[in-house]
């Protein structure tokens, strides 16, 4: 077998995949800041490291630790509780709630551990008393900044200067800051806002230092993999990197980064103000959870996705197909495809499904089996071929007994010579979902 080779964000290069250590392949990945419903481009994040976490155990067997993070305390969330007249808990509660019934309907494994940013308040406080002590960090009125000139390594990450960041950054204006990039690691807490008792003030962390506290404490000061998207590059986890290597004083925070690309709808980028925000909830509502999840990797991870009904319905047909071979067996995938080791080239192990569909088709007992482990592999097949169709005739809306109905009315027609009315009815049915064929003698429906 070959080895896994992962573009490296940080290189900017294909590179083979050699872990510190063989027995404990460590893979940290950004979760969710739990102010809102998750939406398709958070999906996409959760469906990318979820196939990387299934190659990974595939490759190491037990010796993988995956580590996905919940922040349930930032300036979003505070708004999203004034916004709607809620406690903070209330939000995040809720939200994360969400966020995990979308996870099972993305069919997404659990991860290792999936610590919250209020749980590790201490070590944010602790490692900011460091930062300060070493002199990269310093307190003014009550909020304590990381002081970017202090780390000569900042902007590698990006592949940016420090002043190709100033003109290009929306940063955040402080007269307290001695440079404009200067980012905060504490800042005070208004009124009613949450808190908690530091050397500074009471307050709360910046954003970025849940995540270099978490990763250190469960995955240590260097560890194997981190993951993301696109949008995270910069600032968050350039900011990780600073904090984390001028703390530790390491050369390297993760060894290879790994960046999923961006997802537009209908060619825009998602944004609240354009409206055109989907949730995953919505979206597997419509199209299930693996129809969904299919999409998703029907792009390599690294590009862009554009999120349309076309792609959505054309995963749709190709489900509806493949379930024609689904085996009710568990049988693992033993080893990793060539294709996915290359980088997670999903798009590519997927036209390798399409071949073993096809010769299974022709009787290829063998190549079924691999066609349904490569499947269930893949994430996909994780409901029996009778709840598939079951599922797929409740989202259509009708019985199955007026599609019967239907296709007895279109069969008189047809023996009456009104082959104006056959089509008729025909188009009906198509109209709401079922494409209907002609078969010795008998007419076969299938949900589209």
């Amino acid at each position: 077998m070959s080895n896994l080779r992962l573009t490296n964000s940080f290189s900017r290069k294909k590179e083979v995949f050699k872990p510190l250590n063989p027995k404990k392949i460590s893979l940290y990945a950004c979760g969710p800041t739990v102010y809102d419903s998750p939406h398709v481009g958070n999906a996409r994040s959760l469906v990318v490291f979820d196939v990387l976490f299934r190659v990974l155990k595939v490759l190491y067997d037990s010796n993988v630790i995956y580590v996905r993070n919940i922040t349930d305390v930032d300036d979003k969330i505070i708004e999203a509780s004034l916004k709607n007249k809620k406690s903070i808990d209330e939000i995040t509660n809720k939200i994360t709630k969400i966020f995990h019934e979308n996870c099972e309907s993305l069919n997404c494994l659990k991860p290792s551990m999936e610590p919250k940013a209020t749980e590790h308040i201490q070590g944010m406080i602790d490692m900011t008393q460091s930062l300060i002590k070493k002199g990269y960090a310093y307190e003014k009125d009550g909020h304590v900044y990381f002081e970017v000139n202090s780390y000569k390594e900042y902007g590698k990450l990006s592949n940016k200067n420090l002043d190709d960041l100033k003109a290009g950054s929306r940063v955040e204006i402080s007269e307290l800051k001695k440079n404009p990039m200067d980012f905060v690691l504490w800042k005070p807490s208004k009124e009613k806002e949450p808190g908690w008792e530091s050397p500074w003030s009471k307050g709360r962390p910046g954003w970025h230092l849940e995540c270099s506290v978490m990763s250190e404490k469960y995955l240590g000061k260097n560890f194997d993999i981190h993951g993301g998207g696109l949008d995270l590059v910069f600032p968050h986890h350039e900011n990780e990197i600073a904090q984390s290597c001028s703390n530790n004083n390491t050369k390297k925070f993760a060894n290879y980064w790994v960046h999923n690309g961006f997802v537009t709808i209908n060619k825009e980028k998602m944004s609240k103000s354009l409206g055109n925000i989907i949730s995953i909830s919505e979206a597997v509502k419509k199209y299930s959870g693996q129809v969904v999840r299919l999409a998703l990797l029907s792009a390599h991870y690294s590009q862009p996705l554009d999120w349309n009904d076309k792609l959505l319905e054309n995963q749709k047909t190709i489900l509806n197909k493949w379930y024609d071979l689904f085996l009710d067996e568990n049988k693992d995938l033993s080893e990793i495809d060539e294709t996915l080791l290359d980088d997670l080239n999903t798009p590519g192990f997927i036209a390798k499904i399409h071949e073993f569909y096809n010769a299974a088709s022709k009787g290829d007992k063998e190549k079924k089996i691999k066609f349904n482990q490569a499947c269930k592999f893949l994430g996909l097949f994780n409901v029996t071929k009778k709840d598939w169709e079951s599922s797929k005739k409740t989202k259509i809306g009708v019985s199955e007994s007026y599609i019967n109905n239907k296709i007895e009315e279109r069969l008189k027609a047809k023996i009456n010579g009104d082959f104006a009315l056959a089509d008729k009815i025909r188009d009906e049915l198509i109209s709401k979902g079922i494409s209907i064929e002609d078969q010795k003698g008998k007419t076969i429906w299938k949900v589209k």
